[in-house]
């Protein structure tokens, strides 16, 4: 796969990302967090298992390839997804849509550095940090009245939720050596529903149904498909061709799109210090990504 083509996958990836803030916040004020994350993956694993079947030319079972993918899925599904549903039953939407995509960035790269199995150009450095100022300003502008304890566990739990994804992307990248990324995709998410189900099942009596508006059904359905079925499968396939680094520092669009959705159907506010922050983390973004990897190691998958 292109570099170019590998970018796309990523952009719709953000795109749907940002969706998953909003989508989920209409969600969790109907039902248990616990429950709506088991509804959530549980939904995506059957999409995903379909599409498997449908395209058999993916590979083979083995027991190995499950294990594999399955851990990182107790990271980046069952985990991330432990804590995000969490989050967002105490924290606003938008709280999210910035602190998680900017410091999973953050922490891969540092990662990376650390261990020199990524190269410290200038270049990556100044976009990283571009991004993290823009970020910085578009967290600023969010206009609210200011944090209460709810709120503030909410932003705590939210990073946790970061720090997730950055080891599920850094994890993801040696699974991906020797396997399609839809088998890979699947066996993850799978894996990682089968635990969030272990866990919401128990909420199950305790949620009243028939208070669960049409409206929240759509979202879980959007949320099933889309930003999680969908998503992953494509954030998977662009690993393929880029680090975890460049992959997880274009998240930095994350929070142009998850404010968009948040205006739109949430009614949150959009203030101009935001619109300066979003450019401003759009533009460190690009510059952090637009150059050639320099470490081929990590572009094989050898790094992780």
């Amino acid at each position: 796969m292109s570099e170019q083509r590998a970018y796309v996958y990523l952009a719709i990836t953000m795109a749907l990302f940002g969706s998953a803030f909003t989508s989920s916040k209409v969600i969790v004020g109907e039902m248990p967090h616990g429950v709506a994350a088991a509804l959530r993956f549980g939904g995506a694993a059957v999409v995903l298992v379909v599409m498997l079947l449908l395209r058999p030319a993916t590979g083979s079972f083995a027991w190995r390839d499950l294990v594999r993918a399955g851990s990182v899925g107790l990271i980046g599904v069952f985990a991330y997804n432990i804590l995000f549903f969490w989050a967002i039953s105490l924290a606003p939407a938008v709280d999210g849509s910035v602190i998680v995509p900017v410091l999973s960035p953050v922490l891969t790269t540092f990662f990376f550095l650390l261990t020199g199995r990524e190269a410290a150009t200038s270049r990556r450095i100044t976009g990283l940090t571009v991004g993290v100022a823009g970020a910085v300003v578009f967290f600023a502008g969010i206009g609210t009245t200011g944090f209460t304890g709810a709120r503030l566990l909410g932003d705590v739990l939210y990073l946790g939720c970061a720090a997730c994804w950055a080891a599920y992307s850094i994890t993801s990248k040696k699974v991906l050596a020797g396997m399609d990324p839809l088998r890979a995709t699947t066996y993850a998410s799978g894996v990682g529903a089968l635990g969030l189900v272990v866990i919401g099942v128990p909420q199950f009596p305790d949620t009243d149904w028939a208070a669960v508006s049409t409206t929240s059904w759509a979202n879980l359905v959007f949320l099933a498909v889309g930003p999680t079925a969908l998503a992953y499968l494509f954030y998977y396939r662009a690993l393929k061709a880029v680090s975890p680094v460049t992959a997880t520092v274009t998240m930095f669009a994350v929070p142009v799109f998850g404010t968009v959705f948040s205006v739109a159907f949430l009614g949150e506010t959009f203030t101009v210090v935001q619109l300066v922050g979003a450019v401003v983390t759009i533009a460190g973004a690009l510059l952090a990504v637009t150059q050639k990897e320099k470490v081929e190691g990590v572009r094989s998958g050898v790094a992780a």
